[in-house]
């Protein structure tokens, strides 16, 4: 049953989308809201329809500083609870949800929840494009873009809610409760916000809290979980113990060869991974093999991530600005079948790139480094390639240019954030793109 807000005095923290979604779901089931954001009001968005539901907003230096002792907090996932307009509110002990956890309040039908490190969001959109197609109508939302709250609000004619899950988000879950549960990878991330690698696990591992013995957990088999109540289907591209696994160009299962991976428009063996929980996610909701194949084969991946941008005198550039960590950019590198120059770096998150050292010194001729990271990186492999250093990317991509060699590949791939220099990463990957695109075709 969901909660009755009709007169509670709810304050929702971040104007985003998701915090713009929740005022808005909130207002319209009776609560008096206010919304709190520590950006000036001539930076937010999209408020008029907030105003239009009578919602209250509250910005800049006065939201850290709003003495109201609330009903309720709903908290935006991008909101770091050591910023001062978190900590104005936690100091209060007022009971506070997340916007994951309001969504689900709202929720008509089973969710299907997937999180991750890498391979979220390819994963997510495989799931909804393999449903979609077989007769199971669903939309991709969470983490993705629309968030949970908004697609709880609008649609009522779904049979499933495929939604990709972060550890932010999963930080201020209550009874989020996915049906169906999957855990594709860990590596280290966000340390520029969890004290440590333990903390960032333990937010993730909360997507199996309130699952029960009736539920599934799809689950990369090299993972090594805790015990969780769910049933549990495993995957691997690395080894044969999952009930998925690699075989002769063939994903497979139980022996069994049901998807070829030369018919699918995915490559790498991540990509195999992503394709094998989705195959396990059907398989759970009934659908066979023959029906999920081509669909999934049918896909292709979304920009920023391994996209090919242009070839120019026998070199490939390709845009992997998704590669927002290290266990990313190392899944590019892996994926690669040619040498590489790579232009990598950022945001400074709190990680060295000392591992993968040697996978650099197999597969990149030279690294070219920007952002506030770049001069660390290039001391963790400077026995590993020939490294230098720019001062913007397109200097990398002009210096890219000019040394890469016919047959080679210039591999966009931070393995880091981009705040130290652009928006996000689709603003620096959209920038990398144009700046291809610009350079000129010495063949022609």
């Amino acid at each position: 049953m969901k909660p009755d807000y009709r007169n509670k005095n709810v304050a929702v923290l971040g104007a985003g989308r998701s915090g713009k979604a929740a005022a808005l779901l909130l207002a319209e089931e009776g609560a008096r809201v206010t919304m709190l954001d520590s950006a000036p009001e001539e930076k937010l968005v999209g408020l008029d329809p907030l105003r239009a539901k009578g919602v209250y907003l509250l910005c800049g230096p006065a939201a850290n500083e709003d003495p109201v002792v609330y009903d309720l907090g709903v908290l935006s996932p991008g909101i770091d609870p050591e910023l001062p307009l978190a900590r104005n509110f936690s100091r209060k002990n007022i009971p506070a949800i997340g916007e994951l956890e309001l969504g689900w309040q709202f929720c008509r039908v089973p969710v299907i929840g997937i999180t991750g490190t890498n391979g979220k969001t390819t994963t997510t959109e495989l799931i909804s494009q393999m449903l979609n197609a077989c007769g199971q109508r669903t939309v991709a939302c969470g983490n993705i873009g629309k968030p949970l709250v908004e697609a709880a609000r609008e649609r009522d004619d779904l049979d499933v809610l495929t939604v990709e899950v972060s550890s932010f988000q999963l930080e201020t879950i209550r009874e989020f409760h996915p049906e169906i549960s999957v855990w594709l990878n860990f590596a280290p991330d966000h340390l520029d916000r969890y004290p440590s690698i333990r903390e960032y696990r333990e937010g993730k591992l909360r997507i199996f809290k309130n699952q029960t013995a009736d539920d599934t957990a799809v689950v990369n088999v090299s993972e090594n979980l805790p015990a969780i109540a769910p049933r549990i289907t495993t995957f691997s591209a690395w080894t044969n113990d999952g009930d998925f696994s690699l075989g002769d160009g063939w994903i497979v299962y139980r022996q069994e060869p049901v998807l070829q991976l030369s018919e699918a428009h995915l490559s790498g063996p991540h990509n195999a991974e992503n394709m094998m929980a989705a195959l396990a996610v059907g398989r759970v909701r009934g659908l066979s093999f023959g029906e999920m194949v081509p669909p999934l084969c049918a896909y292709r991946a979304q920009l920023h991530r391994l996209e090919f941008i242009r070839e120019i005198g026998g070199i490939d550039y390709v845009n992997d600005s998704k590669a927002t960590n290290l266990d990313a950019l190392e899944k590019a590198l892996l994926s690669a079948t040619k040498p590489i120059v790579l232009i990598a770096g950022g945001k400074d998150k709190g990680f060295a790139f000392d591992s993968i050292a040697p996978l650099v010194r197999e597969k990149v001729r030279v690294a070219i480094l920007i952002g506030e990271i770049a001069g660390r990186v290039a001391e963790d492999w400077k026995s590993a390639t020939e490294c230098e250093v720019a001062n913007s990317l397109g200097a990398a991509v002009e210096s890219a240019h000019a040394v890469a060699q016919k047959g080679e590949t210039v591999l966009f791939s931070p393995g880091t954030s981009s705040f130290d220099m652009f928006k996000s990463y689709a603003d620096r990957g959209d920038q990398f793109r144009a700046l291809v695109r610009g350079l000129p075709d010495s063949s022609l």
